[in-house]
């Protein structure tokens, strides 16, 4: 395919030479309508970029093809046999997966380190987990992936199960063996969901990790804004093999798209396919180099997180390198803390941060002058670390105790009559709401499980420490939301 094209930018560009006078959405007409006060803030290029699909780029009917070739480019770009684009980010495209691959009252392999939007989407389909619970690492307190041990021995638990999610790379970089967990699912026919939302840049370069198109994998998610350059919602989800039907596939998106999808995300996604074509690979390995530099210079004020502390038996199966994972215990701080104080001082940005640790991100976009800024807030941190408040202590559970028992449905529980207790008496009562640390926004209790007191304890020292919980509907985590007896 020819895939110096783009056909969504293509379009958008016709769209403003041909001078179309629109009488449709969006209501701005092309930014005419909007207050100056937002166009000096956004500028006029965004509204004037904002055009509806039908009607505007495409003709009534959809009928010059625009998304379906930009798609179709997408897919053969990444070895897959079908592409969707979504601008509901991955937490919309992994609930089109799950409910395309069963139906309420089914039964799924998920793997318990899953995000947020994954407990959703088991609450919306009313399909029934099969846990399958990840790697537990004592010495770094995280979750590796299962491996393909664990999803089989999942399966001999529940050969009716119509199928196995996968999360991998996780919020930390670590990743799981995708193409061994893809052959226990064939064995048995059953296709393989992967949440690959932290990989849309590895089909790109050989030295990253296994790709799950490449790696045998029936359906994959991936989000483009977080580790590609597309905008913010950009998500697109990949099909190969005959296990799922595209029409059926295609069908179940529509339940939850929006018809009315922004322009400017298919823009990015369609840009940023011909951009990794021609030039991810030199990209990719210029954010290499700059990542190891990163790495080697951070790793004097601060413990890095390499892929030889994670990579091994009972642990991951890989590692994303262009996710730097700075473990701050050495300093007594948070990462918390940490975060606030970068963002404060040094005006830099990190994701995610926890009880003990910090992570940044290398791109496409990095160079000499982002990696330097980075490394200088971070000696600069560690130099002011005593000024930081200590680090408050996190009772995080020991192996196995965030393995709760589901007593109901995440469906039933979440609809159930329920009522809000005080935290400490919620122990043994059936958990109505997720509770999710975010990031990463693993929850760590959901709809349907039991709480334990290790649970309570973890969360309430966690939200006391710094965590940031957006689900409970009690936000000061006073009291939990429990199914009424």
């Amino acid at each position: 395919m020819d895939h110096s094209r783009a056909p969504v930018l293509q379009a958008l560009a016709d769209f403003k030479e041909e001078g179309h006078l629109p009488f449709i959405p969006p209501g701005h007409k092309q930014g005419r309508g909007v207050d100056p006060r937002v166009l000096q803030v956004l500028g006029g290029d965004v509204f004037r970029s904002d055009v509806i699909m039908m009607n505007g780029l495409d003709d009534r009917a959809m009928g010059k093809g625009v998304l379906s070739e930009a798609m179709a480019l997408m897919a053969d770009a990444v070895d897959a046999d079908h592409a969707f684009f979504s601008t509901c980010g991955s937490s919309l495209s992994v609930k089109t997966c799950l409910i395309t691959v069963a139906r309420p009252g089914d039964k799924v392999l998920v793997s318990r380190n899953a995000h947020k939007s994954v407990i959703a989407g088991l609450i919306i389909s009313g399909v029934e987990p099969v846990w399958v619970h990840p790697r537990w690492d004592a010495r770094w307190q995280w979750a590796y992936p299962p491996g393909a041990e664990e999803v089989a021995a999942a399966f001999d638990r529940a050969p009716e199960a119509k199928g196995m999610l996968l999360i991998t790379p996780t919020d930390y970089g670590t990743c799981a063996a995708i193409r061994e967990v893809a052959e226990v699912c064939h064995e048995r026919d059953r296709p393989l969901i992967v949440d690959e939302a932290w990989g849309a840049h590895l089909p790109f370069h050989p030295e990253l990790p296994s790709w799950a198109m490449d790696a045998g994998a029936d359906l994959c998610v991936t989000s483009v804004h977080k580790m590609g350059a597309g905008l913010e919602q950009g998500s697109v989800y990949h099909l190969q093999g005959d296990r799922v039907d595209p029409a059926v596939l295609s069908m179940r998106a529509d339940l939850l798209d929006t018809t009315s999808p922004s322009s400017l995300v298919y823009a990015g996604l369609d840009g940023w396919r011909r951009q990794m074509v021609e030039h991810g690979h030199e990209l990719l390995d210029r954010a290499i180099a700059l990542d190891a530099d990163a790495r080697k210079r951070l790793g004097e004020v601060v413990t890095v997180v390499s892929r030889e502390d994670v990579v091994g038996p009972g642990k991951a199966d890989d590692h994303d390198p262009l996710k730097i994972v700075m473990d701050l215990s050495e300093l007594g701080i948070s990462g918390y803390d940490a975060a606030d104080w970068l963002r404060e001082h040094h005006r830099v940005d990190v994701g995610l941060s926890d009880h003990r640790r910090m992570a940044a991100q290398i791109t496409v976009a990095d160079d000499d002058g982002t990696v330097s800024r980075l490394v200088d807030a971070v000696v600069d941190l560690a130099e002011h670390a005593r000024e930081l408040p200590r680090a408050e202590r996190v009772d995080v559970p020991e192996p196995g105790e965030l393995e709760l028992e589901q007593a109901m449905l995440p469906r039933e529980a979440f609809y159930s009559d329920a009522e809000h207790v005080p935290a400490q008496e919620a122990v043994g009562r059936v958990c109505a709401e997720t509770i999710s640390p975010y990031p990463p926004g693993v929850p760590a209790a959901l709809p349907g499980e039991v709480i334990t007191q290790p649970v309570v304890d973890y969360v309430v020292s966690g939200r006391r420490a710094g965590m940031y919980l957006p689900d409970p509907t009690d936000s000061e985590l006073k009291t939990i939301r429990v199914v009424s007896r």
